[in-house]
């Protein structure tokens, strides 16, 4: 959200992107940024929770293993080889680095093609759509970087 902040004031893509949108400032006066936050906040954690699975590769184990009844005995040959995988292998790939590149990927992949179709039947322009997937690669990209570093 703080990216947003930066993104979209009038400094950087804040004007074009009013003009692309058609919006004006008098119009954008009558809105509740109460619930246009608060909204955007729990969607920014859907996104992180979603976004999690595609950065950090470590997931993976435990979805092709999650039916398998000997992950939840701790004392089972299935649960002991996924202990031993991640001590091996628990921090391959992760790094600020690797996530923002599959950041980057969601956001050309996933963010372009859903913005870039809805942009497109609502007749917006080429402007419209390079800020707003714009953003959200970028967005997408700092997102992956925390989550895969931290997470």
């Amino acid at each position: 959200m703080a990216l947003g902040f930066v993104w979209y004031n009038p400094k950087v893509f804040g004007t074009a992107w009013m003009k692309s949108t058609g919006m004006t400032e008098e119009s954008a006066k009558g809105a509740n940024m109460a619930l246009i936050f608060g909204m955007s906040f729990l969607f920014s954690f859907f996104i992180a929770m979603a976004e999690q699975f595609m950065v950090i590769h470590q997931w993976h184990i435990f979805s092709i293993l999650a039916n398998d009844a000997g992950l939840k005995d701790p004392n089972s040959d299935v649960s002991l080889m996924v202990k031993d995988f991640m001590e091996k292998h628990g921090t391959n790939f992760r790094t600020f680095k690797h996530g923002a590149l599959h950041g980057v990927i969601a956001g050309i992949m996933l963010a372009l093609p859903i913005l870039g179709t809805n942009a497109l039947f609502e007749r917006k322009g080429f402007k419209y759509i390079a800020i707003n997937a714009g953003y959200w690669t970028v967005a997408l990209a700092l997102m992956g970087g925390v989550i895969c570093a931290f997470a």
